[in-house]
């Protein structure tokens, strides 16, 4: 079985003008396996790029309480500036490659029987709220909205009155007037719109189509005409009864329509009837 390596030993490069400065520890005998200069200088670097100070004494190979004993010596202000520094870095690496694993998850072997079938990624909700908290308590600190200061009901205060402004000129009263003449402007944008695209259509046509169109128009225009005259010579002359006639032909009187013929009525009578 493969021994998983500890996941605070892995290397997170930091760049290297972000890696704080400082004058070593001196020490009264420099030893080729103690906290030489050179050591410390890597003890900062792995510090800062893991954010732990056990994974960085691994790097170095040297022990936590050695680099603690370290840090209390006297004239080791310096070491321990650095030192806080460092740790601010790593935990600031640390943050962004949690948040990168809590967004796009971690790419996990599958197994079968011992054998690798292919990989899945796994993503931690858990780990992402924890990152939501830390980064935005405001919003995500356990459910509930931190408190306001002085400072921020203030300011709160200012955002209300400042949005309250916009909405109300958002929705000021609008009149009569002012929604015909919004009305009247649309229908002009269609109108101009649909002229603009007859315009182009008219464009398009031919010299044989345009003149087709033009005696189109001018055949309809006059069986309209025509149409309108005999709605007026037949209004003129009895609505009523020519409303019930699909055509009355032009230039002749209308007469009223003949009565029907008297009906005949037969009645039969037996002689006999009543009689005993």
């Amino acid at each position: 079985m493969t021994r998983r390596s500890d996941p605070r030993t892995t290397r997170l490069p930091v760049p290297a003008g972000e890696l704080p400065a400082f004058t070593p520890v001196p020490r009264q005998c420099n030893r080729h396996n103690g906290w030489t200069p050179q050591r410390q200088r890597d003890f900062i670097e792995a510090l800062a790029d893991t954010g732990s100070v056990d994974a960085a004494c691994k790097a170095v190979n040297m022990s936590t309480v050695g680099a603690y004993h370290l840090r209390r010596q006297s004239g080791g202000a310096s070491f321990r500036a650095a030192w806080e520094r460092a740790l601010q870095l790593g935990v600031s690496r640390v943050e962004d490659v949690v948040m990168d694993r809590a967004l796009n998850g971690v790419e996990e072997p599958l197994y079968s029987y011992g054998k690798l079938i292919g990989t899945r990624r796994r993503y931690n909700d858990r780990l992402l709220m924890f990152i939501l908290r830390n980064r935005a308590p405001d919003r995500f600190a356990d459910g509930r909205p931190k408190a306001l200061n002085a400072i921020d009901l203030m300011e709160l205060e200012r955002h209300k009155k400042q949005w309250r402004k916009e909405w109300e000129a958002e929705h000021k009263p609008v009149s009569t007037a002012e929604v015909r003449a919004s009305i009247d402007r649309k229908i002009e944008e269609v109108r101009r719109r649909v002229e603009a695209e007859e315009a182009a259509m008219w464009a398009r046509l031919s010299e044989e189509t345009r003149a087709a169109w033009a005696a189109f128009v001018a055949l309809r225009e006059r069986d309209l005409v025509a149409a309108a005259a005999d709605e007026d010579e037949r209004g003129l002359v009895g609505r009523g009864v020519l409303a019930e006639c699909s055509y009355w032909p032009r230039g002749k009187t209308w007469q009223p329509p003949e009565p029907p013929p008297a009906r005949t009525e037969w009645t039969l009578t037996d002689p006999d009837f009543g009689k005993p």
